[in-house]
């Protein structure tokens, strides 16, 4: 069975182009965004290396660390960074792991069958399905999982978008609606009767009786 929301993200030690890297502490009491790839040197990959870049100080601002999976060697991923810097025009200081045992990658049920997998000469195709993005909470567990083909570069607006949302509604009693960005209305939990909600948010907007909007708490 796959890895699933409120799963605990796998725990691994690995080599990345930060040093070893212990993930349960490097993660700390932030959040966390690990994504993966499954080649250096692809040209999908490359671009998206450098959406992560430019957009530092946005997660450094969310207290998230970002860091980046690939099926390649350290010496690979410091050689490859000079492309994604080059492209992006900006530094990427955030951690690449060397994944080359494919550890982390199974870890995180990202592969197939391992039978299906050369034991040389990996070519993208081979490890295509490493193409996934994991939020992870400051307890650890995974909060929200997206999975995109080679051939689709991930939307970091919506990563980010995303993110603000896992945090606007943890461990509150709120949801968000579709399309929300932060500074919008949420949803009221069904989990908060009625009764109590009118007492707890002055402001509630019933628009159905299973559908009740507040402003999103500051």
């Amino acid at each position: 069975m796959g890895l699933r929301i409120n799963d605990i993200a796998p725990d691994f030690t690995a080599e990345s182009t930060e040093g070893t890297i212990r993930f349960h502490d490097w993660i700390g009491d932030g959040y966390a965004i690990l994504f993966s790839h499954p080649r250096d040197f692809t040209p999908v990959c490359t671009t998206e290396f450098a959406a992560v870049a430019q957009l530092a100080k946005e997660f450094e601002a969310r207290n998230t660390k970002v860091i980046g999976v690939s099926v390649d060697s350290v010496e690979d991923h410091r050689k490859w960074k000079a492309d994604i810097e080059a492209f992006g025009g900006a530094p990427a200081n955030f951690p690449i792991i060397d994944d080359t045992s494919l550890a982390v990658s199974k870890a995180y049920d990202m592969l197939p069958a391992e039978y299906y997998l050369p034991a040389e000469g990996r070519t993208p195709q081979d490890s295509a399905t490493v193409r996934t993005v994991y939020i992870i909470g400051p307890d650890k567990k995974v909060r929200l999982t997206m999975t995109y083909p080679m051939s689709i570069g991930r939307n970091f607006a919506e990563i980010l978008r995303a993110l603000d949302a896992v945090r606007a509604t943890d461990g509150v009693p709120f949801a968000t609606p579709a399309n929300w960005v932060p500074g919008q209305d949420v949803i009221v939990a069904l989990s908060v009767p009625t009764d109590e909600a009118k007492a707890r948010f002055p402001d509630l907007d019933i628009r159905l009786p299973y559908l009740r909007f507040t402003k999103q708490p500051a």
